[in-house]
């Protein structure tokens, strides 16, 4: 019975190792698209398409370069469709999952 019990912890403890590799706290910078056009979506030209296919039932995600994460968070992202943002948050790589903290706008030129 101990061995069975001993096991059992060592299991959950290599499980719940291999859980939080998978994610990462981060900062990325990407584009807002919806899961219709994706990579295609990441501009500023795609907010009135964007804006229709999230009407439509699509959901937010972020284009990192030619990678695309769905949003956990869909509320945190809604007002951002085709802007460049930097997202502070935490991402699940193999789920290609980002959970946003904070959403802050990229690219622009401050005065």
């Amino acid at each position: 019975m101990k061995k069975l019990v001993a096991v059992s912890m060592f299991l959950l403890l290599v499980f719940t190792v291999f859980t939080i590799a998978d994610q990462q706290k981060g900062a990325w910078t990407g584009w807002i698209s919806d899961s219709h056009c994706g990579a295609k979506g990441a501009n500023a030209k795609h907010a009135d398409c964007g804006a229709k296919c999230l009407a439509g039932g699509e959901k937010a995600v972020l284009v990192v370069g030619s990678d695309v994460y769905s949003v956990a968070n869909q509320d945190a992202v809604k007002d951002h469709m085709a802007h460049q943002v930097k997202v502070t948050g935490t991402l699940d790589q193999d789920k290609k999952v980002v959970t946003v903290e904070k959403v802050e706008m990229a690219g622009e030129k401050k005065m």
